[in-house]
């Protein structure tokens, strides 16, 4: 199915990204919230880490997000014994012509899901987050560039069933959001027992956009409007963020949320409420992505900095 950059379509772009997510919708059932979160934080450019159990739809939902979106997609599977050519590749000599032959990783696709990513030794992980952060890879003296659109989805399990090597800070802030997906409410489970095999379904997904269309997107959603007076929220929030410095007891809150932070804040926000189908954000959406996006730069864990983050919201004044 040949799909029409957005420039060639006279149809809403609200609209269009509806139909995405409502098409997500009836894949990964019942999780409307953690969807959209998902797909802001792809308009948004970021990365995004999913920490939750394993069979609640994590890997459905990246491949799910990539057949819809019409991208290529790679799931890499994070073990022990994991090198960082098996996810960037490898030069291998060619005796015909005798030259190496550079053969891509599955980081050249434009979704890469890493599963469980905690499993994965260090210099594996820091590997692919330098990817990550430059949209390239450079091996042999030379640099190759990443494809544009490029999200990676990485997964890791709780942190009370955390492998051996836990991501490091430093590493966990160049994920824009964390995210979890959680247990389905009693009417989608049973919309899920009666529907068969989710993952299945993927395969036949129409595509609703190719990635000159998703492109233009992220465009669109880097120009939503912010107004001053919203800044200065989001300024109350990150000063928030700082005041809470605490020692012994209190040491996993005192990282405070750094200017860096801030814009992907904005970022993430500006994407929302596009999703929204506004032209300029408000405060409701500043409030809608700020747990996803605080949450692990403020705690070690997903779960406990999202609790961090919902208290703060309630202790900062809007405007």
């Amino acid at each position: 199915m040949t799909v029409r950059p957005l420039s060639q379509t006279n149809e809403p772009i609200a609209q269009r990204l509806a139909a995405v997510l409502a098409q997500l919708d009836r894949i990964v059932v019942g999780k409307r919230a953690p969807l959209k979160l998902a797909f802001a934080c792809l308009l948004a450019r970021g990365h995004l880490l999913i920490e939750d159990i394993p069979g609640v739809g994590k890997s459905t939902l990246a491949h799910a997000l990539a057949a819809t979106l019409g991208l290529k997609y790679a799931r890499v599977q994070f073990t022990s014994d994991l090198l960082p050519a098996d996810v960037l590749g490898v030069s291998i000599f060619d005796a015909e012509t005798r030259t190496f032959r550079f053969h891509p990783g599955p980081i050249f696709h434009s979704i890469v899901l890493a599963d469980e990513i905690n499993r994965a030794p260090p210099k594996t992980q820091s590997a692919l987050m330098e990817a990550m952060e430059e949209r390239q890879v450079s091996q042999d003296g030379e640099t190759r560039k990443l494809p544009d659109p490029f999200f990676v989805i990485a997964t890791q399990n709780p942190v009370e069933q955390i492998g051996a090597y836990p991501l490091p800070e430093s590493q966990l802030d160049r994920f824009l959001m964390a995210i979890e997906i959680g247990y389905p409410d009693p009417a989608a489970e049973r919309e899920l027992l009666t529907g068969g095999d989710r993952r299945a379904q993927v395969a036949t997904l129409p595509p609703l956009a190719d990635p000159p269309t998703l492109l233009e997107w992220q465009r669109e959603a880097a120009a939503v409007h912010v107004a001053p007076a919203l800044l200065d929220y989001v300024q109350a929030l990150l000063a928030a963020t700082r005041g809470n410095v605490g020692s012994g007891a209190d040491a996993g809150a005192r990282r405070g949320l750094s200017p860096r932070a801030g814009l992907l804040l904005l970022a993430a926000t500006r994407a929302w409420a596009m999703l929204s189908g506004r032209p300029m954000a408000l405060p409701e959406d500043v409030q809608a992505v700020f747990p996803s996006v605080a949450g692990h730069r403020l705690a070690g864990g997903a779960r406990a900095g999202i609790l961090q983050a919902q208290a703060l919201l309630r202790s900062v004044a809007l405007p």
